[in-house]
């Protein structure tokens, strides 16, 4: 059987994962990625680590561990805090899990002695014929391939996702009949990095937020914003609008400090989206090629037509913020997607 390096991440799903590969008889080593985490934030990592070393221990496996710090500040941080300064909404996990996971981590794994990496990701990864494709997990609700659409084929035949065909109450059940040590753990909530504090609280420390007008779509001013950086396309909450109707941001000015807003929501959607830094798990299909696209993560994926390599149209209007990811889908499988531009 093959030496499998498992990405402990101190909770639940990967503890599982660990747990089902020993079971399948292979030479498991847990090790744990440390990452960036700022000054002024609780450490979470210490425990998330110690309960990462619980959990080998318990198993009987090697426990090792890689500093990626630093890489992770200068890869993810830094890029996500340029994005939001752009008025642009990022999705730092899907870089994570390019730059960090996948690269310097699989790396460092593969000169350590790993056949295979291994984390705790709902998703599948399904062989045809030698070809690795990457599919949706089977828990609809928890399914993170929309996170993993920058991974490469190669990455795909050298990784595994155990948890990817079980639901997250079938992984809490596994971990109980384990007695694994972190089996009632709570799920981490937000972005691993940013701890207990709000994600404004965190931007805040690191972008100049100045208030701002927020206007209708025609120009008059009705309310204050805290801050483009804070607000995403389509953002209802977070507004101070002297109207009693809720509204929706449609357009987000940084130069200029202004948020526009609409009562309709319908106004912040868009019948077609232009992406950059587009990458395809198996290169680009044919064009034009009907897909289910997916505009952010938790969303139910759309209709829609990838025209070019560039530019997917939907069926009907949908909201794509700028900064996100647009990830397009066959059926259950991830073709890829790009990264939504202006």
């Amino acid at each position: 059987m093959s030496t499998v390096f498992v990405g402990l991440s101190g909770g639940v799903d990967s503890a599982v994962s660990a747990a089902l590969l020993q079971q399948h008889g292979h030479s498991v080593v847990g090790a744990f990625i440390k990452i960036w985490q700022p000054e002024f934030t609780e450490c979470t990592w210490r425990e998330d680590r110690l309960d990462a070393m619980r959990v080998a221990a318990y198993l009987g496996v090697p426990f090792r561990e890689i500093d990626l710090s630093q890489e992770y500040k200068n890869e993810v941080v830094e890029s996500m805090l340029a994005d939001y300064q752009k008025g642009i909404t990022p999705n730092p996990d899907i870089l994570c899990n390019q730059r960090i996971k996948f690269c310097y981590f699989a790396k460092w794994a593969r000169k350590e002695g790993a056949d295979i990496v291994a984390t705790g990701h709902y998703a599948r990864i399904v062989e045809k014929d030698g070809i690795f494709e990457l599919h949706r997990g089977n828990d609809t609700a928890k399914d993170q391939s929309y996170f993993l659409y920058r991974l490469t084929e190669e990455d795909l035949a050298h990784t595994l996702f155990p948890v990817g065909s079980y639901t997250k109450n079938q992984v809490r059940a596994l971990a109980r009949r384990y007695a694994l040590p972190v089996a009632e753990k709570r799920d981490s909530q937000g972005l691993c990095f940013v701890g207990d504090i709000s994600l404004p609280d965190f931007l805040s420390r690191y972008i100049p937020l100045r208030t701002g007008a927020v206007v209708d779509l025609y120009g008059n001013t009705i309310g204050e914003h805290q801050g483009t950086a804070l607000y995403t396309i389509g953002q209802r909450h977070g507004l101070t609008v002297h109207r009693q109707e809720p509204h929706y941001v449609v357009a987000i000015e940084p130069k200029t400090n202004t948020l526009t807003v609409s009562s309709s929501k319908d106004d912040a959607a868009r019948e077609t989206a232009m992406l950059t830094d587009v990458h395809w798990i198996h290169g680009a299909p044919s064009f034009p090629h009907t897909v289910q696209a997916q505009a952010r993560y938790r969303e139910r994926s759309v209709a829609a037509h990838v025209v070019s390599n560039t530019k997917v149209t939907f069926l009907k209007p949908h909201i794509a913020a700028p900064g996100q990811s647009l990830v397009v889908y066959e059926g259950e499988q991830c073709l890829g997607g790009g990264i939504i531009a202006n």
